[in-house]
């Protein structure tokens, strides 16, 4: 996914699609970064609707669809969505708890088209795992791996890290290798959403991170690249400002389960980002041409220091919606960068930060988590 394709406007073609298909969920974890205002299941997108969503996305340029949530295996007609993704000739990757994917379930998802599964886990442990997720959902979830893989399917094990399981990381990556996971995605939470409202139970210490960190490349070592690790780089302990999804508008969009589409699934939280619809408009239009994508697109939006910073073109300021949160004002730069005028508010919260410098090779910058 190296290559973007550019469009005779300048917009890159995004590559990949979000595609929350609910809100609906049954666990309730406390990291989750959905909005605080959840869509109503009456709002939702027929799944008719969602066929020409997909249908505009393959057209737009998008090849890869993450079906989530919420729990996407609340939807009665997800078989009748994934068979319209495959028949787009977009990748399928089902971002699930796990609950309620019995091998009927995924018998009739994988006949409808389906790729691939990213399975979230909490702990390692079973009841620290479902008192995290606020449901007894780890044998449910042990289950889900055991049919993934006996299905064929590729498996990825998404855990979001926090302060009460960041100590567990050695048996959290054991476990995923047990279940025969391919990919394990090492996510530090992202303080949006319920994560953001949680923030004081959530946030770790820097001890923990180190610890973590040192033992991401010890199993790294140990597997040999049997298992592939992404570990997420935490935003308020680095001192680097996130590349915001590769850009505001850059690589990939969010459909919200009513139809609202978005740069990135925080983007919700923004005041006066007006996000269109796709029952109002064409994904096309939406991606070249609506104020919420232009919004903070290239650098004419950025003040000082974002505006003469030799980084300005490799992190696009920061995360915008990590600006608002921490700050009120969207346009600010991103707190998380050591130099913000603004980075007070993360070293009041973490300690004092490290040098500005680029994270070492290996590790990944994401937008948003899902659990």
């Amino acid at each position: 996914m190296d290559t973007v394709t550019a469009h005779p406007q300048g917009h890159p073609r995004p590559w990949a699609l979000l595609a929350e298909l609910t809100h609906g969920c049954p666990l309730h974890c406390p990291y989750c970064s959905n909005p605080l205002q959840l869509t109503r299941r009456s709002r939702e997108l027929t799944g008719e609707e969602w066929e020409r969503v997909l249908r505009q996305a393959a057209e737009l340029g998008v090849v890869h669809t993450h079906l989530s949530g919420g729990e996407p295996l609340l939807r009665r007609d997800l078989e009748v969505i994934v068979a319209a993704a495959a028949s787009a000739g977009l990748y399928t990757q089902l971002v699930t708890s796990g609950v309620g994917l019995d091998e009927a379930r995924l018998t009739a998802l994988t006949g409808a088209g389906l790729h691939s599964v990213q399975l979230s886990v909490q702990h390692a442990d079973p009841g620290a795992s479902d008192r995290i997720a606020g449901h007894r959902s780890f044998a449910a979830k042990e289950r889900a791996a055991a049919l993934v893989r006996e299905a064929g399917l590729p498996l990825g094990v998404n855990v979001v890290l926090h302060r009460d399981n960041l100590d567990a990381l050695d048996p959290l990556i054991e476990l995923a290798v047990a279940w025969g996971a391919d990919r394990v995605e090492l996510a530090n939470t992202q303080f949006y959403g319920w994560a953001l409202r949680n923030r004081a139970a959530l946030l770790p210490t820097r001890e923990q991170l180190a610890r973590a960190r040192e033992g991401v490349a010890r199993w790294r070592e140990k597997l040999g690249g049997r298992t592939e690790l992404v570990w997420v780089l935490p935003d308020y302990f680095e001192g680097v400002a996130k590349p915001c999804m590769g850009g505001w508008g850059a690589v990939s969009l969010t459909v919200a389960p009513d139809g609202t589409v978005l740069p990135c699934p925080a983007a919700a939280a923004l005041p006066g980002l007006d996000p269109p619809n796709v029952r109002d408009h064409a994904l096309e239009w939406i991606w070249d041409h609506s104020a919420a994508f232009n919004r903070y697109r290239g650098e004419e939006w950025m003040a000082e220091p974002c505006r003469s910073c030799s980084h300005r073109a490799e992190d696009f300021g920061g995360c915008r919606c990590q600006a608002y949160a921490l700050t009120g004002d969207a346009a600010r730069t991103d707190p998380a960068c050591a130099l913000s005028p603004d980075h007070g508010l993360i070293r009041s919260l973490t300690g004092p930060a490290p040098a500005a410098e680029p994270p070492p090779p290996g590790y990944t910058y994401r937008g948003y988590g899902r659990g």
